[in-house]
C-alpha cells in the first residue's frame, strides 16, 4: 500500500515557478516528482482568481488540514460512557451527537 505525503512548501512553490514559465502539468511532475493526479488535484483545488498561487494553496491546505474531523480513540473511559448512554436507552445518534 502506497503512503501518502502532502505537498510541501517548497513543492509548491516548484509549482508556481515552472507554471509561470509556461510548463506543462506532465513536465511539472517529471520535475517535481509526484504523481500527476497530485499536481491536478493541487491545481483543481487551489486555483483563485488570479491564478495558482503558493502561499494562498499552501494556507488553504493547512486550513482544510485543521478542520478535518479527528477520529476519536476508545479508551476505557469511553467505552464506558458509551454503555452507560446505552442502558438508558439512548440511541447511537444521541450518543455520537452528545461526544
Amino acid at each position: 500500500m502506497n503512503t501518502y505525503n502532502q505537498l510541501t512548501y517548497e513543492q509548491r512553490c516548484q509549482i508556481y515557478a515552472l507554471m509561470k514559465t509556461g510548463n506543462s502539468q506532465s513536465k511539472i511532475v517529471s520535475a517535481i516528482g509526484v504523481s500527476q493526479s497530485t499536481i491536478s488535484r493541487e491545481l483543481q483545488r487551489n486555483i483563485g482568481l488570479k491564478g495558482y498561487r503558493y502561499k494562498q494553496a499552501q494556507n488553504l491546505s493547512k486550513n482544510r488540514r485543521l478542520s478535518k474531523v479527528q477520529a476519536y480513540k476508545m479508551t476505557l473511559r469511553l467505552i464506558r460512557l458509551i454503555n452507560s448512554k446505552l442502558h438508558r436507552k439512548w440511541s447511537p445518534e444521541q450518543i455520537s451527537g452528545s461526544l
